[in-house]
């Protein structure tokens, strides 16, 4: 195996970046395309007017994201390092497209990732684990369409894997370059994201049970360690601080609607997504296994990487249970914890090995096949009348044009118009053209508001798609 492990990884990734690109060049208006689209607006502007990681801004202007007029469309949430490099690839391969780069900028980063576990795998469990643990990261299919989208989360999870390759290297041989690298990786994976600030939780873990809680808090270096990682992020929302208009609503993240630990929590969290959406229900046979700890074969570093993850869904509850998306932080620790389980079937001697091993296979048969066709549905574009409408947005409004574009609050649809203005009427319709609107546009021509509209302004164009309506003349 040590013969063929890199060859066998090689394949990987080829086969990992062939499934990743499917469908890559499609518009941007397939699943959870309203924060793709907030993603992949400020890389837009930034293409447009420059680029100015302290002033990162996007197309929605509206109060629907802070509660306050927002009229330069500020987009403090997290420090843009996503969307620089997607801006520089951009800038040097224009005839590409922005959406087929920043999809693959994603791709890139998954793949990365996917060399991280690799490397983490390989360390426990030699080159078999190794493979393993990049095998599932690289073909779950949630994870196939989750590091293939325009969101920082692909960048935030390579960035917080490679920190702990490098903090495990530390542990080895206790360099402290390594313990202050992978600090810094650490601190630039927390400012794109914080929420992979649990990834250092077994780090933390291994760091007291090799050197004593006591030794550790009076050695100098790791309050040094500490302030590299976790400086950058308190100047970062010091800074933000000052634009209230430009923060989204946050505190809903932690347990809105009072969620954690209901029923409902325990359902969506646990059955539908890690259970079902991700491990096609089977794959908990594996997982079950791998959380069973019998010698020093089985690690303690995956278990609490589990742990920790464990803590993230329940500290950010209302976020983990609103959108699948979040759940992207834990899969690094299921495919470590699926290793583990897998060697733990394979090689048992408590039962019969064929039966064991046949339920193995088939449990990961299971798990990799059932989630395929809900998966695939997130690759569709459901409303393509949106992108009409924004071409014709794009063909006959000018470019400096404030455009109210309601979709729902859903700023997919602003995004298609490529102009600033409201994802959502917030307010009478005459206040909003006291503020600056100068178009309206609608796909929904049934709605009681569109019908109001178009009584009362010119139309510019109208389809049976969409509807385009010039503010600045109304009908005497």
């Amino acid at each position: 195996m040590k013969k063929y492990s890199f060859l066998i990884l090689f394949l990987i990734l080829i086969l990992g970046f062939a499934l990743r690109y499917y469908r890559i060049n499609s518009p941007l208006a397939d699943w959870h395309s309203w924060r793709q689209a907030d993603t992949a607006s400020v890389t837009r502007i930034y293409v447009e007017e420059g680029i100015n990681l302290l002033y990162p801004k996007y197309y929605d202007i509206s109060t629907i994201q802070s509660g306050i007029f927002n009229p330069e469309g500020y987009r403090f949430v997290e420090f843009p390092i996503y969307n620089l490099f997607h801006a520089y690839l951009v800038k040097l391969f224009p005839q590409y497209g922005l959406e087929y780069l920043g999809r693959l900028l994603s791709i890139f980063f998954g793949l990365i990732s996917t060399i991280c576990l690799f490397i983490i795998g390989k360390k426990f469990w030699g080159d078999i684990g190794g493979l393993l643990s990049a095998f599932f990261y690289a073909f779950i299919p949630f994870n196939v369409y989750f590091t293939r989208v325009i969101l920082p989360e692909p960048l935030s999870v390579c960035l917080g894997l490679i920190s702990l390759c490098i903090l495990l290297s530390y542990l080895d041989n206790k360099k402290e370059i390594y313990l202050y690298l992978g600090s810094f990786v650490l601190s630039l994976a927390i400012l794109v994201k914080p929420f992979v600030v649990f990834y250092v939780l077994p780090i933390v873990f291994l760091i007291f049970k090799n050197e004593g809680i006591k030794k550790v808090f009076l050695q100098k270096k790791y309050y040094f360690a500490s302030f590299i990682t976790l400086t950058p992020f308190a100047l970062w929302r010091l800074w933000v601080s000052q634009f209230p208009e430009g923060i989204p609503f946050f505190w809903w993240m932690f347990n809105g609607g009072n969620i954690r630990f209901k029923p409902s929590f325990w359902r969506w969290i646990f059955a539908e997504r890690i259970g079902s959406l991700i491990l096609g229900g089977w794959g908990l046979i594996v997982l079950g296994f791998g959380m069973l700890r019998k010698n020093n074969y089985t690690p303690l570093f995956p278990l609490i990487f589990l742990v920790s993850s464990f803590l993230y869904l329940t500290i950010f509850a209302q976020a983990n249970v609103q959108h699948d998306y979040y759940q992207i932080f834990i899969v690094p620790a299921l495919c470590l914890v699926l290793t583990q389980g897998v060697l733990s079937m394979w090689y048992q001697k408590e039962w019969d090995v064929l039966v064991a091993r046949f339920v193995l296979l088939f449990s990961l048969f299971v798990m990799f096949v059932a989630p395929m066709s809900q998966v695939k549905g997130m690759f569709n574009i459901n409303h393509p009348e949106i992108i009409w409408a924004g071409e014709a947005v794009d063909k006959l409004v000018p470019k400096d044009a404030l455009v109210v574009a309601p979709y729902n609050g859903d700023t997919a649809f602003l995004y298609q118009t490529k102009r600033r203005g409201w994802p959502f009427i917030d307010r009478p319709i005459d206040e909003i053209v006291n503020l600056g609107a100068d178009f309206f546009v609608s796909v929904d021509l049934a709605h009681p508001q569109t019908r109001e509209i178009m009584q009362k302004y010119e139309i510019v164009e109208k389809t049976d798609s969409y509807v385009i309506v010039d503010f600045s003349k109304p009908k005497i």
